[in-house]
């Protein structure tokens, strides 16, 4: 009969289905068909017979079709269905393929002998629930921390992006897909394309100092998989890792999801706290030398060399983070640490994300040469290999000259949006914040005048468009509260409008710490923080996530 809509329903013919069945595991029923729970939509865009294979394995799966149940012949059905034989064909072939319909010859199509599936899981709250393993806990239990579409400022590190030249992007990777003889195609090349290989050793050699031939170059899907890949393979569970103190929240997970043991390596305005005989001897010893994350000094020529015959002396590797070492805005960068290496212990990690734009995930890490073939075999297990396509692209947009171009525009950019942005930020907040001194990077620190829960500040700060983070994120310890503060990828309109909104959020809860109780100063005019913190002063279920812990995965 013709339902509504379109819809096909078949018909019974009579006496079918009905003679008995062979032998089996299970008996094989000959009964009657029940034809209602096939229902064909004319007018869906799904073709019939994917439709009518869909019908048959559910009632299949739901047992409305149980095991050893006879299907009627594809032309008998097909006539009852009002449709084409091969459309029944075609959706009983399927069904065959996958094991839920046996077809013989002689014998006719019966329901495959299928076992019960397992039961729903009881709603119970004594039922067991679903987990990850220690392993994947201990890899989930840091809240994600990326950049959220449509918020106007200040998310640190967050390049500009608007003066990229996309133009030329666009036209080096239609001319990359367009290029057939290139053997871009396969699967090969797991430890990078080699002409991007020699182009970053080249690159790196003249403006980093860095020593290294093209092999030793290992392409990975940004920073922070080439930390994850370095951590994975060069530590073992329960070795001990040194990590800054502050530091960069993604290279802490690493360190964790790897199973190492870190303790501190403070870092303060002086420099590198680097002898402390309370501190176990390390395995590896994370550092970002060239612009400290989140502080922003630059590691001293003594300091460098002392870490090197450290490491040597404790036979662990040094993981250099190269981290927004390109902008300098007074002097030229200072070399990297790789480059004063005489013994191979330094492993050197860069991206192209904060120079170009962030989605492109494109970094590497300099590896010892005796090394280099076993980490290209095991990024291969991985999965986080860059697409060849991309990376030649990328090879020809450095070799082109247009990287070195970029990266210079964007130095003297970046250079006046710092000023603009100190002035700014003066004159619009600086009766609650300071900011840290810095000659370089993309971000500054912000210090509070009083006693602010800078995680509050950041989650109010959310709601009303801005992406800030809390400088208290960098840290595994007792925090110093701050907020991290981008300022290299907005313009002078965003700029105004986000320390608009930010004087906004601090002058609210500055009345809410009145209507609280006052904040005192101490006797050295200093605030001590003796009223309450606001530790929960606009806070969503989203920025509550945030305060477990930041990671960043623009790198």
């Amino acid at each position: 009969m013709r339902g509504l809509g379109g819809r096909t329903r078949s018909r019974p013919a009579d006496g079918a289905n009905t003679a008995p069945a062979p032998a089996g595991r299970r008996t094989r029923r000959r009964s009657e068909f029940p034809l209602d729970v096939l229902v064909l939509d004319r007018a869906s865009p799904d073709p019939l017979h994917r439709q009518l294979y869909d019908t048959l394995r559910r009632a299949i799966l739901n047992r409305s079709l149980p095991s050893g149940f006879s299907l009627p012949p594809s032309r008998l059905l097909a006539r009852q269905l009002a449709v084409g034989r091969n459309t029944v064909v075609t959706a009983y072939e399927q069904l065959a393929a996958e094991g839920y319909i046996d077809a013989r010859s002689g014998t006719g199509t019966w329901v495959a002998d299928l076992p019960d599936a397992a039961p729903p899981r009881p709603a119970a709250n004594d039922s067991p629930p679903l987990s990850l393993s220690v392993r994947g806990a201990r890899m989930s239990g840091i809240a994600p921390y990326w950049t959220t579409p449509g918020k106007l400022a200040f998310h640190p590190g967050y390049p500009e992006i608007r003066s990229f030249p996309w133009q030329s992007w666009a036209r080096l990777l239609a001319d990359t897909g367009r290029r057939p003889g290139q053997d871009l195609f396969g699967y090969h090349c797991m430890g990078g394309l080699p002409e991007l290989r020699e182009t970053i050793a080249t690159y790196l050699g003249a403006s980093r100092g860095v020593v290294c031939r093209p092999e030793q170059v290992i392409v990975t899907a940004g920073a922070q998989a080439a930390l994850d890949l370095v951590a994975r393979l060069f530590l073992d569970e329960g070795d001990v890792a040194w990590m800054e103190e502050p530091g960069y929240a993604g290279a802490r997970a690493a360190l964790r999801n790897a199973g190492a043991v870190s303790h501190p390596l403070p870092v303060g305005g002086d420099g590198w706290r680097l002898v402390d005989p309370e501190r176990p001897p390390p395995r590896l010893i994370y550092v970002t030398p060239s612009c400290q994350m989140p502080r922003g000094i630059v590691m001293r020529m003594d300091e460098r060399l002392r870490l090197l015959a450290l490491a040597e002396q404790s036979g662990a590797w040094i993981v250099e983070d190269d981290y927004d070492s390109e902008y300098r805005f007074q002097g030229r960068p200072a070399p990297a640490i790789q480059g004063l290496d005489r013994n191979g212990r330094v492993l050197y990690v860069g991206t192209f994300g904060k120079v170009l734009f962030p989605a492109l995930r494109v970094g590497f890490v300099i590896v010892p040469s005796s090394l280099a073939a076993s980490v290209e075999t095991a990024l291969s297990t991985t999965g986080q290999a860059v697409p060849l396509l991309l990376q030649f692209a990328l090879a020809r947009f450095i070799a082109e000259g247009l990287f070195a171009r970029h990266l210079k525009r964007m130095r003297r950019l970046y250079a006046l949006r710092q000023k603009l942005f100190v002035a700014m930020f003066q004159r619009t907040v600086g009766r609650w914040l300071t900011l840290d001194d810095a000659d370089g990077g993309m971000q500054l620190v912000a210090r509070f005048r009083q006693d602010f829960d800078d995680r509050a500040v950041a989650a109010l700060a959310f709601q009303r468009g801005l992406d800030i983070e809390p400088l208290s994120a960098s840290f595994s310890g007792p925090p110093e509260p701050g907020l991290r503060l981008g300022y290299a990828g907005f313009d002078l309109g965003e700029t105004t409008e986000g320390l608009a909104r930010l004087r906004s959020v601090l002058q609210d809860l500055q009345d809410e710490v009145r209507r609280i109780g006052p904040v005192l100063p101490n006797a050295s005019g200093s605030f001590d923080g003796t009223s309450p913190p606001l530790s929960s002063v606009g806070r969503t279920g989203r920025d509550r996530n945030r305060e477990a812990g930041h990671v960043h995965r623009g790198r």
